[in-house]
């Protein structure tokens, strides 16, 4: 599609878990109709679109000829921020609408399962196409009461609120879809497709039409794969390194696509795709009696949540079965209802990924029969929506007739085992028995005994999925006792361009081989450390290397680059280069730097009042931990760079970085010039949230150092698991804390400790532990209090800004504790934190007084808004494995680079002869609306109309030293700038004003520079301001939990934000929730897993899981606080970037008060720790009861665990040899 210019389709992830390549492939098939599909196109094979019509965003509308309603709608309605999601989005959507003119709102939801955004919250985007559902319209602003679209929630709003509020659409402006206007099929496509054969370099694909014909490619090539949706072969080529020379595709053979229905049950051929699947068992549901189908439902309820809606398009049910996954979603459920164990699944499963399919032989088809037993089936996955299982299970029984003896019954599991497998001996045990308490007793005692892993089973977890058999079963149990209710007048008939390639170790070098590389088709040239003209020193302390020379210091430090005309032949070269060297022992998690005493210099501390006093004043002192984990940065637009050499030794730059000057500065370095011959330009972003910030050193040097080499344009982009695994994220930090506190609940007395993992450089790690110290108290006044912060040094890739800035990590901490002096006193915690509140007036433990304060005024309008808080009180103890929580958290985030001399911005400003602008700042796009509001300052300054007003680009030659787009203040700074050298522009275009014509003057430019005035901090005198001034927010949030499984609902959502005087409220409301959905994966979803030898084992959206459609809020509701001007920002606004993010610990401390209530139920109170994410398995095993207790916590002596990863060395580049 390059090729083509067709640059619409993004490319995210290449493993089909983001979406951002959704397309629509359209196909006739005489019997069925159905043409349409949404599909992931990083997994489409180029063979497999023979007799198919592939669909892009530019087929269906563009700005340069007639947007597309469905385009439009998601723009009008805000529901794109960075942008790079959005044509997977607009092509989800539109394959719904080409298939069902009027879908319904579920249709909506589930069209969407497979899209990831990390910017906009998804609320704008549900609410822009929820005008296209049947059941979803918008009132367009009708109703009485206002729009019924409000913010996305009508529900927790009282009419005088919402008749208050502005829509933040007109439902009239949108054009209408009339589906009659759409492209026709293409007739010639509806021939009936031939036998194919496709040769590539290193694999041929052959597609035969007839039954007959595959048989015998099958037996004449036995060690061929069969692949119909290549969900399984292409992530095994992408990421596995496999090869497959020979390809079978069966998927236009009519008799293994056929469904047959038969008088016992359904019968799908195996290559029926999984959409097809669920669709034909939703009309059996619709159309036969219930009691036939148990198993259908099953089925559906498991589908309902595999993977996305592009993945089961193409993934076929019969290619499931055959990958014999361990952790099958579906697999347990066929092997439940088997009746004759002789052909059962049971037996099919031979070993890990094996089954008892003859290498010549074939999966024909799977009979599934109608209900002859009741059966359920459960899994549990960290995420929701689109996600692999940690444990399924799957349960039929049959009683006696007429009784409630069980006279069979099967139990299996996935997760379990290397195979799926049946539970035999708990389940012969309970054969005879009466179903009841007394045989619910039996079974988890003998489970749990049955049911073991050893403690070092491949995925962790050991104890969570222990208890998760047990708790799946009880489930299982429940659901049974409800279809027994449901049927018992019912006569009971039987019921039936560039890969980098690394280090993954901490090691020495010893030598470098390429020679076999050299001889691979499409090479170019390599690479190292001696190749740089310039400095080999690079790094924001300029304590990191361009390519490591003597010593790889972390997983991913690059060691050199091989440049090649493909990426697919730079990739193959690089595999074959050949690398000996010492392994040295890595230092990888805080705990094991701190037994080193491995930190970098220097450690801060920040001391107010009198501690010691503080201890002895306090009726009561206790001390806790807690550990939040490190966060991806999961932008779906990776770290690229396209470097071009010009003449006299300059060097353009086309890169996606969050600040353009110190990416100037760090490829001028390597190239050894000065940087006015390195210019960077920067258009737009695919997002950043601060992992673009300082880490474009890991890729802008090595490509303009090969492209200065070659003297020819070099391109790279990161696939996304090397982005992952060699950028760093978000710090992950450990707390210890003793607060001391009065019967009151006013706390008197606070020492923390925080410990940061900084990773193998410092970047960035020192700001960020600072900003931490400063928000170690939150919005909490602590007269006597000790802040120490520890950076530790470790062999991981070195972590860096992440939004918030360690802000974040500092008030999880705070949380911690004044949620424990709140269990410590049975009191709420609501009521604690409101009475440690601070004051206007009252000084930070940096010395600063806080004006202005708006913290109580966001409290109290937050919950007048939550009518249902009282009620929601009373409903948090009323079940005992369902406990709901509550929390509301205040957020106090100050405004500023904390680091004084990046408190400045500048601006130009050109006046056109047509009295049109052009406008430059520093400040660079990615979704944050900073080019929006940057053009209506412009706009109201020179009162002209924004029409009139055009941002190219961000670019080093335009605006210089510039500071990076970072700390929520590129609205504040930019904006000063814009507003400055507009006024003076105004004044000098004044005589001009009344000329029709403006002439050409050398004066209508105008160039600005601006800085925030009066900051500055000294950490040895604790003086200083060191913030303008601060943002506030409150939350209130109630979520559900299920004791069981640990699994969760967030449920509503009230957030009222101190904004100022909103430049623009739309903006801002998306800033707010997208920040809010963030958070919410830092705190209870996304956790980096690693290897001991610290090789990030969750690298893309397969095993790393950021939040989705599914996890917002039932109920999300934001109000911007009004009659709150700032005085000191432009037009008395406020920064939203950063500060909403931490509002999602609400939904933290909700679970946290729901998983109290549930110990509560087992005789345990007081404090309790709960690290971040609060993961199923971390929910799960805080709930303690009596299943936790059968399952003991394994005893692990000094096991050693290898990552078989092959070892990658080089980073190598597209090189465009034009």
């Amino acid at each position: 599609m390059l090729v083509m210019g067709l640059t619409g389709t993004k490319l995210g992830c290449a493993e089909g878990g983001c979406g951002a390549c959704t397309v629509m492939l359209s196909r006739y098939h005489p019997g069925t109709k159905q043409l349409h599909h949404a599909v992931n196109a990083c997994l489409a094979p180029l063979c497999s679109l023979h007799m198919a019509a592939v669909t892009t965003v530019e087929g269906i509308g563009s700005v340069a000829r007639k947007v597309h309603p469905i385009q439009e709608r998601i723009a009008k309605c805000h529901g794109s921020q960075c942008g790079f999601c959005t044509p997977g989005m607009v092509m989800s959507m539109y394959a719904l609408l080409r298939n069902n003119p009027t879908p319904k709102m579920a249709d909506v939801e589930e069209a969407f399962q497979g899209n990831l955004c990390r910017c906009t919250g998804y609320r704008p985007i549900l609410q822009g196409y929820k005008t296209f559902s049947a059941d979803g319209e918008c009132c367009g602003g009708k109703e009485k009461n206002g729009c019924c679209m409000k913010n996305g929630n009508e529900g927790l709003q009282s009419s005088e609120e919402i008749t208050d509020a502005t829509s933040l659409f007109n439902m009239e402006d949108f054009a209408p879809y009339d589906p009659t206007q759409e492209v026709i099929f293409p007739p010639e496509l509806m021939d009936s497709c031939r036998s194919l054969c496709f040769h590539g370099e290193r694999a041929t694909w052959l597609q035969p039409t007839s039954l007959k014909e595959f048989l015998l490619l099958k037996w004449k090539h036995p060690e061929a794969r069969v692949v119909v949706g290549n969900t399984e072969v292409g992530i095994e080529v992408k990421l596995k390194n496999m090869v497959h020379p020979l390809i079978l595709a069966p998927a236009f053979i009519p008799e293994l696509s056929a469904v047959t229905h038969s008088e016992d049950g359904v019968v799908f051929s195996a290559a029926c795709t999984l959409s097809h699947v669920a669709a034909e068992l939703r009309k059996a549901v619709r159309t036969l009696p219930p009691h036939q189908t148990e198993v259908f439902l099953a089925i559906l309820e498991q589908l309902r949540w595999f993977a996305g809606l592009q993945i089961r398009n193409v993934a076929a049910v019969g290619g499931n079965i055959m990958t014999a996954s361990p952790i099958s979603d579906l697999n347990p459920v066929f092997m439940a209802w088997t009746e004759n164990m002789r052909h059962s699944v049971y037996f099919f499963f031979t070993g890990y990924r094996k089954t008892a399919v003859r290498p010549q032989e074939v999966l024909f088809s799977i009979h599934i029969p109608y209900s002859k037993k009741f059966v359920s089936a459960f899994k549990q996955s960290p995420r929701r929506e689109d996600d692999i299982s940690i444990v399924t299970t799957a349960m039929s029984v049959t009683f006696t007739p007429g009784t409630d003896v069980v006279e069979d019954l099967k139990l299996s599991y996935g997760g379990m085992a290397p195979i799926t497998v049946l539970a035999k001996k708990t389940a012969n045990k309970l054969l005879g028995r009466r179903w009841g308490e007394e045989l619910l007793q039996e079974a988890c005692s003998s489970l749990a005994e049955e049911m073991t892993l050893d403690p070092s089973a491949p995925g962790g977890m050991v104890t969570y999925r222990r208890t998760l058999t047990l708790s799946l079963f009880y489930k299982s149990v429940f659901h049974l006792f409800h279809l027994i209710q449901l049927f018992h007048l019912i006569p009971l008939f039987p019921l039936f361009h560039l890969i980098p390639l690394f280090p993954l170790f901490h090691l020495i070098p010893l030598s470098v081989d390429v020679s076999a590389a050299e001889g691979f088709p499409g090479v170019v040239s390599f690479l190292f450390a001696d190749d740089v003209p310039g400095s080999n020193v690079t790094g924001m302390r300029q304590d990191e290397t361009v390519f490591a020379d003597g010593q790889v210091t972390c997983v991913g430090h690059i060691i050199g680059a091989v440049v090649a005309d493909t990426q697919i032949h730079a990739q193959r070269a690089a595999k074959a280069v050949k690398i000996q060297y010492e392994e040295l022992q890595p230092v990888i998690t805080i705990q094991e730097a701190i037994a080193a005493r491995s930190f970098y210099e220097p450690i801060r501390t920040i001391q107010n009042g009198d501690l010691e006093a503080g201890f002895k004043q306090a009726e009561h002192i206790l001390e806790g931990r807690i550990h939040i984990g490190g966060q991806e940065h999961f932008y779906l637009e990776t770290h690229v760079t396209l470097a071009v050499p010009r003449e006299d030794d300059e060097m353009e730059l086309f890169v996606s970085t969050q600040a353009p000057s110190d990416s100037q500065a760090f490829v001028a370095k390597a190239l050894g010039v000065s940087a006015n011959k390195v210019l960077i330009r920067v258009k737009r972003l695919g997002g950043g949230f601060g992992g673009k910030e300082s880490r474009t050193i890991v890729l802008s040097p090595v490509v303009a150092l090969a492209a200065n080499k070659l003297k020819r344009p070099v391109r790279c982009m990161l696939d996304r698991d090397e982005d992952m695994l060699i950028t760093g994220g978000r710090h992950p930090f450990y707390g210890k804390y003793k607060v001391g506190f009065l019967n009151s609940g006013k706390v008197v007395a606070l020492d923390v400790s925080f410990y940061s993992n900084a990773g193998n450089s410092l970047d960035l790690s020192q700001a960020i532990m600072e900003r931490a110290l400063f928000h170690m108290e939150n919005s909490y006044r602590v007269p006597n209090i000790r802040g120490q912060g520890f950076m530790c040094r470790t062999n991981l890739p070195t972590n860096t800004a992440f939004r918030g800035f360690g802000g974040p990590q500092g008030m999880m901490v705070a949380e911690s504790w004044i949620t424990d002096v709140a269990h410590s006193l049975g009191r709420s915690a609501e009521e604690v934190r409101r009475f440690n509140l601070y004051l206007e007036g009252e000084s930070t433990p940096y010395n600063q007084i806080l004006h202005g304060l708006t913290l109580d005024r966001c409290w109290d309008e937050c919950l007048s808004q939550r009518k249902d808080f009282d009620r929601c009180c009373l409903l948090l103890r009323q079940n005992r494995w369902t406990k709901r929580g509550l929390a509301v958290v205040p957020t106090k985030f100050g405004i500023s680079f904390t680091v004084n001399f990046l408190n400045q911005a500048g601006a130009l400003v050109h006046v056109y002869r047509d009295g049109s602008v052009l406008l430059n700042h520093g400040g660079t796009e990615m979704g944050q609306g900073l080019h929006t509001k940057m053009v209506q300052v412009a706009s109201r300054v020179l009162g002209v109309p924004c029409s009139k007003i055009h941002i190219s680009e961000t670019s080093t030659n335009t605006v210089i030293n510039t500071s990076p787009t970072a700390a929520s203040v590129s609205s504040d700074l930019n904006g000063a700038a814009v507003q400055n050298a507009c006024e003076i522009l105004q004044k000098r275009l004044e005589p001009f004003k009344a000329i029709v014509v403006v002439s050409l003057n050398p004066d209508l430019f105008y160039f600005c520079l601006v800085r925030t005035p009066d900051l500055g901090y000294d950490f040895e005198t604790n003086s200083g301001r060191l913030f303008h001034y601060y943002s506030y927010g409150v939350a209130c949030s109630e979520v559900e939990i299920d004791c069981l499984t640990g699994a969760h609902k967030n449920l509503s959502t009230t957030i009222v934000m101190d904004v100022g005087r909103s430049l623009n409220p739309a903006i801002d409301i998306g800033q707010v929730e997208g920040g809010f959905m963030q958070g919410l994966g830092l705190f209870t979803l996304e956790e980096l897993q690693y290897s001991p030898q610290g090789v990030l084992l969750t690298r893309g959206p397969g095993s790393y899981k950021i939040p989705a459609f599914g996890d917002i809020p039932t109920e999300l509701s934001v109000s911007l606080l009004r009659d709150a001007p700032n005085d000191k920002a432009i037009f008395a606004s406020k920064a939203v970037g950063e500060p909403p993010l931490f509002l999602a610990a609400s939904i933290f401390y909700a679970i946290k008060d729901a998983i109290s209530a549930a110990r509560e139920e087992s005789g345990l109170t007081g404090p309790f720790r709960l690290d971040s994410p609060a993961s199923t398995e971390r929910i799960r095993n805080a709930c303690s009861d009596r299943f936790t207790k059968l399952v003991p916590e394994p005893q692990i002596c000094s096991i050693s665990v290898r990552v078989e990863i092959k070892l990658n060395y080089f980073i190598h580049f597209l090189c465009s040899l034009n």
